[in-house]
């Protein structure tokens, strides 16, 4: 039997009119019924009729792209590339590329609601996932189309069109670098907690180390200043630590800043790696080893896949996993013996 909006407006208690326009993600619906008929309409199986809905829909030849502006990392070099590669990949396609700022949580999420419900974009893509996605969830709610650049966290459902590269191997590529090269003590500075592919990188470290011990292990904020503050914290509280991974470039390169900071050599009194292989990286002092990731093109194959989903073409791959690669450059120089 197949169940149509009415079915949802009785369940739910609503009207058909308010039914519609909160699954269509309308911001003048309240959030508490909004979530109401999200769940009623999970309940009964809701699909709605796509094709119908085509046809009251004018394509906008555009694409959108949603980032918070309180997060700082957002506006750094990898995200400049990822938006440029998304950018040309759309134009190929005589597609437009919609970038909106939002300052917080609520605001990104109701951003959300209002492009889509307003057909102000025919898909959507999501960067960096998080933890129980709620962007995804209210984006398959709706059956907008949209890719994701990264997976979901570990444990979670992969049952979204995205692109990510292979992480956790990247991170255990780096570690195994520096225990060919003699360290031993090796810390390693993350994300934060909530974002999704912390817990992968994480596991890489732990992999390539073989334990389960996260004594050596601080959280940063993806910045610079995180970088800095999370070497030093390390150094501070073990200073026989001889190596450290960083899970991005940015970090790293403020836990150079840190290293220097103490008149300690980075590569040779104390090792740093990095990930993502920005510009930055290469000339950096000394230039640092990291783990490359094709951001640039990432950005352009989203873009395609996009596309390709919004106009039925089915591409052949929507699940795309890229091999990460160790870029050894100076920063990571071999362990220093002992006296």
């Amino acid at each position: 039997m197949q169940i149509t909006l009415k079915d949802v407006a009785r369940q739910s208690g609503c009207s058909v009119t308010t039914v519609s326009r909160a699954l269509a993600g309308y911001d003048d619906v309240n959030e508490h019924t909004r979530q109401r008929i999200i769940e009623v309409a999970r309940q009964l199986g809701y699909q709605p009729n796509l094709v119908a809905r085509g046809l009251r829909r004018q394509s906008t030849q555009t694409l959108g792209l949603i980032i918070p502006a309180n997060d700082r990392s957002f506006s750094g070099d990898f995200f400049s590339q990822l938006m440029l590669g998304i950018s040309d990949g759309a134009a190929r396609r005589h597609y437009d590329l919609l970038v909106s700022l939002q300052k917080s949580d609520e605001e990104e999420l109701a951003a959300y609601r209002r492009i889509v419900g307003g057909n102000r974009v025919d898909g959507i893509i999501l960067a960096r996932t998080r933890y129980a996605d709620p962007r995804i969830a209210y984006l398959r709610s709706v059956q907008h189309p949209f890719v994701v650049s990264g997976r979901a966290a570990p444990g979670e459902a992969n049952d979204f069109p995205y692109i990510d590269v292979d992480s956790q191997h990247g991170i255990r590529l780096a570690v195994e670098h520096l225990m060919k090269l003699g360290h031993r003590h090796i810390g390693l500075i993350l994300p934060p907690r909530e974002i999704a592919y912390t817990g992968y990188r994480l596991q890489g470290y732990l992999d390539a180390l073989q334990t389960t011990s996260t004594e050596y292990v601080v959280y940063g904020d993806l910045m610079r200043s995180g970088g800095y503050a999370g070497a030093n914290q390390l150094l501070d509280q073990h200073p026989h630590l001889t190596a450290i991974v960083a899970c991005n470039d940015l970090m790293a390169l403020g836990a150079i800043s840190a290293v220097q900071g103490r008149g300690l050599r980075v590569g040779t009194d104390i090792a740093i790696t990095g990930f993502d292989d920005l510009p930055a990286a290469e000339y950096a002092h000394p230039a640092l080893t990291t783990i490359h990731q094709p951001i640039y093109e990432i950005g352009q194959r989203l873009a395609h896949m996009l596309i390709g989903l919004i106009e039925g073409e089915a591409p052949l791959e929507t699940q795309i996993m890229l091999p990460a690669r160790l870029i050894v450059r100076d920063s990571s120089g071999p362990r220093r013996p002992t006296a």
